[in-house]
């Protein structure tokens, strides 16, 4: 590829990210709002447009004409820089993400970890916009809304160690340049097309990593929910103290670049998972050989990464349409089980699925029965994880503790209170 093709599809995978930030976050509103009301026996946005399909295009006309109101005594540096903080990752991180094998501008070997670097600055922007409101009510929801988030980012990377161990098995041979041959040197892969690839090898096309690792993918879109704020995890927009949390002194526009980058987390969030576990862009008719040799190389291409991205999308969409279901469904949770359930049950829950998976990854059997015993297993270990849940992590509608919580009185306290 010369300069200039490189120029092109750099600018092209650039505006990709850019506007499908935009449409899918105009489309997410729509979706969430009619979700809502359906499940909820309601009518959502009815009066502009066909089943009010215009209202999101009006939403953002409003939130433009808004005041942009800034309190007196705020730091004017942090509370203006806070909102594109948040939202620069969010563009930054879909230039990367594989939705076909043309729109990744550079295919980076480092994938995961930059990925996961850049949802660690949406933790920066949070915290600046409340330090930065000089308010109570702000600084309160933006503390626990870093704590939140960083509490969860362990489990959340921790999830997809599994992959990573997967992929030193399965990776495609004849692999050359900045991707070197895994199935050979036997070093799990962190770069989003490999991964990609290693689920469309010629001998098993359709070996998604949902199938192997399904406990990692469940822990990864539980933290992904909490790391987005969303529902049962959305503590830090603090609905039940009648403020906002860390956005209480934010309006008009910039209150809508933390909107807008909300809803595009929950895209990277669904599009990561999409190509680490649901096998990407893989899907019936997403073959470059056979329309190569219908439709010529050009064409073949073309309607190859058309298929390809439209196959990625339809994927991710399924996950969205899972965060909206969700939304719709579960009742908030406690702060202290918010926090209990990350680091007494998700983080030992991982640290598990890795010991398990790599012990039964090295056994010395042939490579179909080490997949089918670290599969097996993983299936019965998210078996017994969401038989036991509820009693476990102490998560209930009642607010009981579990049993291995509840204060047990010894000879020694009884004493004391005697």
């Amino acid at each position: 590829m010369d300069v200039g093709q490189l120029a092109i599809h750099v600018v092209v995978t650039f505006l990709f990210a850019l506007l499908f930030v935009m449409a899918s976050a105009m489309a997410l509103v729509y979706l969430e709002r009619k979700i809502q009301a359906f499940a909820q026996d309601r009518w959502g946005p009815l009066h502009y447009g066909p089943q009010g399909i215009m209202q999101t295009m009006l939403d953002p006309m409003k939130l433009f004409l808004k005041e942009d109101v800034q309190p007196n005594a705020a730091d004017s540096l942090i509370f203006r820089l806070a909102p594109m903080v948040f939202l620069a990752p969010v563009v930054t991180a879909f230039v990367v993400l594989p939705f076909s094998p043309y729109l990744t501008a550079g295919a980076l070997g480092t994938g995961i970890i930059f990925y996961v670097a850049l949802s660690a600055i949406d933790v920066i922007a949070v915290f600046m916009a409340g330090w930065g409101s000089n308010s109570k009510y702000a600084l309160i929801g933006g503390l626990r809304a870093t704590a939140q988030m960083i509490s969860y980012e362990l489990p959340l990377v921790l999830s997809l160690v599994g992959v990573v161990l997967l992929t030193s098995m399965l990776a495609p041979s004849g692999t050359q340049g900045a991707h070197p041959n895994l199935s050979i040197c036997g070093v799990g892969s962190i770069s989003f097309p490999q991964i990609v690839a290693a689920q469309m090898r010629p001998q098993t096309p359709w070996l998604w990593f949902v199938l192997l690792q399904p406990l990692g993918l469940f822990i990864y879109f539980v933290c992904g929910l909490a790391e987005t704020n969303r529902s049962p995890f959305d503590l830090p927009e603090a609905e039940s103290e009648l403020v906002a949390g860390y956005l209480t002194e934010y309006s008009g526009l910039r209150w809508a670049m933390f909107y807008l980058g909300e809803y595009g987390n929950m895209t990277i969030v669904s599009a990561v998972a999409t190509a680490l576990f649901l096998g990407g862009w893989s899907a019936p008719g997403a073959a470059i050989g056979f329309w190569s040799a219908h439709l010529g190389a050009f064409g073949g291409q073309l309607v190859f990464n058309l298929l390809a991205t439209a196959a990625f999308i339809t994927k991710m969409y399924v996950l969205l349409l899972i965060f909206l279901w969700i939304r719709a469904t579960l009742p908030r949770l406690r702060a202290d089980q918010l926090m209990r359930f990350a680091w007494l049950f998700l983080i030992p829950l991982t640290l598990l699925n890795i010991l398990l998976t790599a012990g039964l990854l090295l056994l010395p059997l042939g490579l179909f029965w080490r997949m089918f015993l670290a599969a097996a297993a993983n299936w019965m270990l998210l078996a017994l994880v969401v038989t036991i849940f509820r009693k476990v992590t102490g998560v209930s509608p009642k607010g009981k503790p579990p049993r291995w919580q509840r204060f047990r009185p010894t000879a020694a306290s009884r004493a004391l209170s005697q």
